[in-house]
């Protein structure tokens, strides 16, 4: 039997221990049994095994083949600068994910480090980590709970499990035995590792420790889920075979054509293949595009997004749905007390946000003083005084602090928006208190208040309406009737429509001079007033919303609170947009579990809120989703979260809310815990997708005209226009520079009002070839023509004119690259420094190769004089103005 099915008796009596606790002997031989009370942190890779994870990459293989090559025919220096490459490559995605790593470690903070227990009949302090199965633990407001356990002895005990089921209120907690099929969430007699105590005291027996709790379960499972290839890797391994097979076919024919037409000896022939080969096969784009990445993940860092897994930078771009967690991630995580009602009075409306003390009392836009309202600052007053919450102002973070229960967290926050502070006032003194009963769903206060005794109530509405005969009105204290009781009624249901948590206030005049409160003394009350609270959204998560549904990401909510408080939350937020008239707005578990498969399937593609759910649920959520095609992000705080977390695309833990679990099995953590912060993130890995897409169409135009120039010139007769060891020092200095500055463009336009990349769609596709053919073949042409021009001069000086435009052809097509559709005048010629200094370096190299004897020697360069380099420069900037004139002919027919 489980332990909440077992009296607290036989619970003591099934784990073999006593209420006087353990003896040190039975503590030793339970933690050889069950081991220390810890979970094994799965996130945190030893620094070799990320850096070994850098090369499971089939372009780095590829790579490795092409180094192979260049060392079997003598090409030692190709050889090392390839592999020079690959550690670079390596070492820049190793350096990132280890600053992620360390990131998220500094955010992260032990769950519970110490814990009250009592071994051998004492009470004693121990590292929470040393429990054992059959420990007494004592617990009392603002206690972490440090392992499972089955509650004892409780006492107005209430515990806020959140983190586990994405209940933002706190559940109360009895001793009583439960059947055996009651859910977790609904498990009142049990208490669970990594929840928090809000108000009361308990003692309770240790049932599980470690992998065997609630939160060890789903630390467990996620062992079980195998991470896939990113997004990011697949199209990189497409891309790869894609440039893998131009690269062979292309050197083939090249070898065969001049081999057939005998231009140059055997070995020359040989050489000019395999180099036209190996520069084929860019050796700098793993490394470019690991440039690429950094940079990405370098901006979302400062957008407070930090990147654990350095592919999910561009995948977050690529992103078609995020089903994100409610409580604490659309939520404030704060309940704040939004309608206030005095009876026969206007419904005021409260601003302000959490637990500041900062905010209105408005109605029809109009700010009143509670002070100047008698029945409301009495209402007030019960706020402030039946009460034992406090809330701390941290002077250097400028932020607030709640310690004890959230809602009387916000009846207090409610008080001092007012003006009233219980702790700053001498006119009233507590003289006892009567904490919250589950059965009397009441608490109340003792006060001494200007001489007289007053009792102050705060409780559920209905039980503070029958225990009242009065109602304090505008005009006073009447009578309650059944129009006050109906009236009162209607407006408590309108609130909880609202998903508005209703609570009621009430008071009385002790005639009698009691020193404690009882449970009789709640009796012939005067009604004060109605309060409605909620966990309110985030201010700006309506804003990143509609930007997700105009860049054409759904999202969907997957919460464990109930169906009403989720779709009022989405209502508010926006997911719930009005246009849902014949649609499902919300489904909870329970009416998921009984579809079949395809009503199942359905549902998920068209509703867009889903409530009440467990872990198991959010996780066959997202599988169907992704099964149809969608690429997922997942964004959660709570250990209920983590198995989708892991088994999303893009997992997106808050990194100050955040349980370590969660943040364990996500792949980006947000320091700011806002979810707008995803929002910028999605912007930050198109603009990624983007300029890998950019970088490499630039690589494949360039090392594509290099192969048409070389087979063209072999068909018309003419000698080879560039040698083995040209064509590399073209691969290597000007394709390098080039691409290397094309990874650091920032986006053009509003990335957001895009729709997202097709996840099937490769980097390289049909809208590059239209550009592809036009650039190579106007580079192709002014190559030959150069080269052709300079012959009768020797070949050398021939192929120092070819090389120069063939170099230049390649940096005008950097500006080209910038933008596929944008003219380079409107995305401005200086608005990327980096590309103009590549320039100035490139335009320098190039001229030292050529006018400096030794280079020029050790090249087979001939001397060019200036007017020559300038017009042969010149020349090549044809590659500029027909890229322009392409753009701006596609442009003009696209907006017809």
């Amino acid at each position: 039997m489980q332990p909440h099915q077992l009296s607290p008796e036989d619970v003591l009596q099934h784990l073999q221990t006593f209420r006087s606790g353990l003896s040190d002997k039975e503590v030793q031989a339970r933690r050889r049994q069950y081991g220390y009370n810890e979970i094994p942190e799965a996130g945190r890779q030893h620094w070799a095994l990320i850096f070994l994870k850098q090369f499971k990459s089939l372009l780095v293989f590829i790579l490795l083949g092409a180094a192979a090559i260049s060392w079997a025919t003598g090409h030692e220096a190709d050889m090392y600068v390839i592999l020079a490459v690959i550690v670079i490559n390596a070492s820049i995605g190793f350096a990132q994910e280890i600053r992620a790593e360390n990131a998220v470690a500094s955010l992260k903070s032990m769950l519970v480090p110490l814990a009250k227990a009592l071994r051998n009949n004492e009470k004693v302090t121990l590292p929470a980590r040393e429990l054992v199965p059959g420990d007494i633990i004592i617990l009392e407001e603002g206690d972490s709970i440090p392992a499972d356990a089955r509650l004892i002895e409780a006492k107005n005990l209430r515990a806020i499990e959140a983190p586990l089921t994405g209940e933002s209120v706190p559940v109360q907690k009895t001793t009583e035995s439960l059947p055996a099929e009651t859910p977790m969430a609904d498990r009142r007699n049990m208490l669970y590792k990594g929840t928090f105590i809000a108000g009361g005291y308990a003692l309770a027996v240790v049932t599980g420790t470690g992998i065997d709790t609630a939160i060890g379960e789903i630390a467990l499972s996620l062992s079980k889920i195998k991470p896939d290839k990113t997004n990011f890797q697949k199209k990189t391994d497409a891309l790869a075979r894609q440039m893998a097979i131009i690269a062979v076919a292309s050197a083939a024919l090249l070898f065969s054509i001049a081999y057939f037409y005998q231009q140059g000896t055997l070995d020359e022939v040989l050489l000019v293949a395999i180099a036209a080969m190996v520069s084929s096969i860019p050796a700098g784009l793993p490394a470019v595009l690991a440039i690429v990445l950094a940079i990405g993940a370098n901006r979302m860092a400062k957008r407070n997004a930090i990147v654990r897994e350095f592919t999910a930078t561009e995948t977050l771009g690529a992103v078609t749905t995020i089903i994100t967690d409610k409580t604490g991630t659309l939520t404030q995580n704060t309940l704040t007390v939004r309608k206030v009602l005095v009876p026969d009075m206007p419904e005021w409306d409260i601003t302000g946000e959490g637990w500041s003390p900062i905010g209105n009392f408005m109605h029809d836009e109009t700010v009143i003083d509670p002070k100047d309202v008698p029945a409301l600052a009495q209402l007030l007053t019960i706020c402030g005084w039946s009460n034992n919450s406090d809330i701390q102002h941290d002077k250097e973070k400028d932020s607030y602090k709640l310690i004890g229960d959230p809602t009387e967290g916000a009846l207090l926050a409610l008080a001092r928006k007012g003006g009233f502070f219980p702790k700053q006032d001498t006119s009233i003194q507590k003289i006892d208190d009567l904490p919250f009963n589950s059965n009397l769903k009441m608490r109340a206060t003792l006060v001494q208040n200007k001489g007289k005794k007053q009792l102050l109530v705060v409780g559920a509405p209905e039980k503070v309406l029958t225990k009242s005969v009065q109602v304090s009105t505008a005009e006073g204290i009447v009578p309650m009737s059944d129009e006050w009781m109906h009236r009162l009624r209607h407006q408590m249901d309108e609130w909880s429509l609202q998903a508005m948590r209703v609570i009621a206030l009430a008071w009385h005049e002790e005639t009698e001079d009691i020193t404690h409160v009882e449970e009789n003394h709640l009796q012939n009350l005067t009604f004060a007033g109605i309060v409605g609270m909620i966990d309110p959204p985030r201010p700006d998560v309506r804003d990143a919303v509609a930007a997700c549904k105009r860049a054409g990401i759904r999202v969907i909510m997957a919460t464990g609170d109930h169906i009403n408080t989720a779709i009022a939350i989405s209502r508010a937020t926006g997911i719930i947009d009005g246009t849902e008239q014949h649609q499902i707005l919300a489904l909870t578990e329970q009416q998921l579990l009984m579809l079949d498969e395809k009503e199942f399937e359905q549902v998920v593609h068209t509703t867009n809120v889903f409530a009440r759910l467990t872990p198991h649920m959010k996780l066959r959520i997202a599988e169907k989703l992704q099964a149809g095609g969608e690429l997922i992000a997942m964004t959660g705080d709570g250990v209920n979260d983590a198995p989708a977390l892991k088994r999303a695309d893009v997992g997106v833990a808050m990194g100050i809310m955040g349980t370590d679990v969660a943040r364990d099995s996500a792949k980006v953590v947000l320091a700011d815990d806002n979810f707008s912060t995803i929002v910028n993130a999605v912007e930050e890995g198109r603009i990624v997708f983007t300029n890998a897409r950019q970088t490499s169409f630039y690589l494949l135009t360039t090392n594509f005209a290099e192969i048409i120039t070389l087979i063209m010139s072999i068909l018309s007769g003419l000698p080879i226009p560039l040698t083995a060891t040209q064509i590399l020092w073209l691969n290597l200095v000007t394709d390098g520079v080039g691409d290397i500055s094309l990874a650091t463009e920032s986006g053009h336009g509003d990335m957001l009002n895009q729709k997202p990349v097709n996840p099937k769609e490769n980097i390289l596709n049909a809208e590059v070839f239209p550009f592809l053919l036009i650039n190579a073949g106007l580079m192709t042409l002014l190559t030959l023509a150069a080269f052709k021009w300079f012959l009768p001069d020797g070949i050398n000086k021939a192929r120092s004119a070819a090389f120069i435009v063939m170099a230049f052809c390649q940096l005008y097509n950097v500006y080209n690259m910038r933008s596929l559709q944008l003219s380079i005048f409107e995305v401005g010629f200086f608005t990327n420094r980096y590309i103009n200094v590549a320039m100035i370096f490139s335009l320098i190299v190039q001229v030292a190769i050529i006018e400096v004897p030794l280079l020029a020697q050790m090249f087979h360069f001939a001397p060019v004089s200036f007017g020559e380099f300038a017009t042969l420069a010149l020349a090549a900037s044809g590659v500029l103005w027909l890229g322009e004139l392409y753009k701006l002919i596609r442009y003009r027919r696209s907006t017809k």
